[in-house]
């Protein structure tokens, strides 16, 4: 595997491609109170709209890891910067719930293409010892996109307006993807994994068996439990939370999200490494990780008022270590699922961030209604009841996390392991 300069220029574009995917992703997230001005919609209207883009994204996970396994990454790349610049275009222009919600499926489909592209890539390109470090660092240098989204972005919308800011968003869109077309190549042969068979029965069988080994559906309970904390913060409902119940201004507010970015960069190789080091704990890191963000959120929703910026911080802190630990969902993919049905297997473990994302955003829009009668004027007490719905999703996804980990040790006693790259590891591991 190379790890030459051609190979960190590839990567480079990748993670710019993601970059302004993620930008794309959260911009509607800092536009949540002028979409109530705009649109004229409830919160759970306004809910909506990011529940389909995340409802097309998820939906979209399988369907594209089967079809990366067969076209390559580049062509879905491309595609998808450009599928996100033009539901940009469509939400710059909107002044209707419709044609809005429209601009978001396109960002949606869009951005549905783009990650686990990337992490092809990244597969191709290094040798299996760095892809974990590589993953981490791509999947949090991409975060930086929420930094786009929360400092320029907000600060077009606030002095130029709606259209301005959206239009200037699908221009990045377009930028990435000529760059991605003319620099962004499949492996370092140039092409995509050759497949012997490309029918739909074969297609099937690769979806079942990824699907039936026990690590894959680890990783997804992984990225399940670990992801939607931040991504429910940053992608709608922190920007309310931090204005209209802690009343921050727009301006710390949009600070504190750029927080979420910056310790999650830190963040990320240090879980990488570790990952690298203690492959057969992964688990236990992951389940560390799940308790902090649980521990972070009690202590301010426990507070009778408005949290101390301090503990906010620390809150943000915590929520920014989720993005790594879901990145070890696709570390138990790649381990456990050979080259040919890695596309599959990790777009089977990315529906599980999104899909809890998705239900923990359309629920905790139609609490806040409930309490509010549909008003736009949301207070702390709301956010307090409404953002207890994670309890139960937390629930979930560790109840799926411990079951699946018992078969995967099951199956690995009994000799089941047949991925050379997981048996090197545990062969690495007792010497």
């Amino acid at each position: 595997m190379p790890t030459s300069n051609r190979a960190l220029i590839v990567w480079v574009v990748g993670v710019a491609s993601y970059v302004v995917a993620v930008m794309h992703r959260t911009t509607f997230g800092v536009a949540g109170l002028e979409a109530v001005d705009r649109l004229g919609v409830s919160a759970s209207v306004l809910a909506t709209f990011v529940v389909v883009q995340l409802l097309v994204y998820a939906g979209l996970q399988v369907p594209v890891g089967l079809l990366l396994d067969r076209v390559g990454a580049r062509r879905l790349v491309v595609t998808g910067a450009c599928l996100m610049a033009a539901g940009q275009v469509v939400l710059a222009l909107a002044a209707s719930v419709p044609l809005a919600v429209a601009g978001r499926v396109l960002v949606g489909a869009g951005d549905a293409l783009t990650f686990v592209s990337v992490l092809r890539i990244v597969a191709a390109w290094f040798a299996p010892g760095r892809v974990p470090v590589m993953t981490q660092l791509t999947g949090l240098v991409g975060q930086v996109g929420q930094v786009l989204s929360a400092v320029p972005f907000v600060a077009v919308l606030d002095r130029f307006g709606w259209s301005p800011a959206f239009l200037s968003a699908a221009g990045t869109g377009v930028f990435v993807a000529v760059v991605a077309f003319a620099v962004l190549r499949n492996s370092p042969e140039g092409q995509a994994v050759p497949m012997a068979q490309t029918s739909i029965r074969h297609v099937g069988h690769d979806l079942v068996t990824a699907w039936r080994h026990p690590g894959t559906r680890l990783g997804l309970w992984t990225h399940f439990s670990t992801q939607f904390p931040a991504t429910v913060f940053a992608l709608l409902w922190g920007f309310p939370f931090l204005v209209s119940g802690q009343g921050l201004s727009r301006a710390t507010a949009g600070g504190l999200l750029t927080v979420l970015v910056v310790v999650g960069v830190v963040a990320g190789p240090m879980i990488g490494v570790m990952v690298q080091r203690h492959p057969l704990r992964r688990s236990w890191l992951v389940l560390g990780v799940v308790a902090v963000n649980v521990g972070a959120w009690t202590s301010v929703l426990v507070l009778p008022g408005q949290a101390p910026l301090w503990l906010l911080v620390v809150l943000v802190t915590a929520l920014s270590v989720g993005g790594p630990g879901s990145m070890i969902g696709f570390d138990f993919a790649r381990t456990f699922n050979p080259p040919n049905r890695l596309g599959t297997a990790t777009g089977i473990v990315n529906v599980g961030g999104f899909l809890a994302s998705l239900l923990t955003i359309l629920a905790v829009g139609l609490v806040i209604d409930a309490r509010t009668g549909g008003s736009s004027d949301y207070e702390l007490a709301d956010f307090r009841v409404a953002l207890c719905v994670q309890y139960v999703v937390w629930l979930v996804g560790v109840v799926g996390i411990v079951r699946t980990r018992r078969l995967v040790r099951r199956r690995m006693a009994e000799g089941g392991v047949v991925v050379p790259r997981m048996r090197d590891v545990i062969a690495r591991r007792r010497r």
